[in-house]
């Protein structure tokens, strides 16, 4: 990842709703010092789009058709440690922050922001800092004081396969999803198991439900 360079921030914008990436194109490239160099729809896309281009700045929704975000945060950051990501997303749950985070993303913004936020968090990542929305922050916050969640042991590898899973993707649609083995699959679904105490698929679901991975 080479230094921001003084005409300006390089953004990927990955969305999988061209609406979306039609909206913070303009408002980024109304800033003068952004410039979107790529878009991309989906996670495998975002990984082909980074190695294309080497953007400063990955700003990425986590919610996406197949792969999620978390997947294409561990392939951009497998590649490229030194990757900046920001996390650009309507979820907000705790979980998913802090799987998004220990996956390798530098900031973590709410789309219930405001297109200044935004751009103020690009700036902020491109320069090397954590940038969080301030909804996140309080939300961490909170977090920090609670007991927890029961998928706090799980991985973000493993939250991404539950988060599939209980979305109502099967093993093979996952293993396809993840590049991974069905029997690679298989057994990630009963470490969570084990690591949750689910004792039953829709006992995993409800959970899944509970920590705002899915909804039923």
């Amino acid at each position: 990842m080479s230094e921001v360079a003084a005409t300006g921030i390089s953004v990927l914008l990955v969305d999988d709703h061209p609406i979306v990436r039609q909206g913070y194109r303009r408002v980024l490239e109304s800033q003068g010092d952004l410039h979107v160099v790529a878009e991309a729809d989906n996670a495998a896309d975002a990984y082909s789009a980074f190695k294309a281009h080497n953007p400063d700045v990955v700003l990425l929704d986590i919610s996406m058709p197949g792969a999620s975000g978390l997947e294409a945060i561990r392939n951009i950051r497998a590649r490229s440690p030194r990757a900046r990501i920001l996390v650009f997303t309507m979820h907000n749950e705790a979980v998913l922050v802090k799987a998004a985070f220990s996956a390798g993303a530098s900031g973590f913004v709410t789309k219930s922001s405001e297109p200044s936020a935004v751009v103020t968090a690009i700036r902020a990542v491109a320069r090397g800092e954590r940038a969080m929305s301030d909804d996140i922050a309080h939300i961490l916050a909170e977090d920090s004081l609670s007991a927890g969640s029961a998928l706090d042991q799980l991985g973000e590898r493993e939250i991404e396969i539950l988060r599939q899973f209980a979305g109502g993707a099967t093993t093979e649609q996952i293993a396809t999803h993840l590049n991974l083995s069905v029997k690679t699959v298989q057994n990630y679904h009963y470490l969570i198991k084990t690591k949750t105490g689910a004792r039953t698929d829709a006992q995993l679901v409800r959970l899944a439900a509970s920590c705002g991975l899915t909804r039923i």
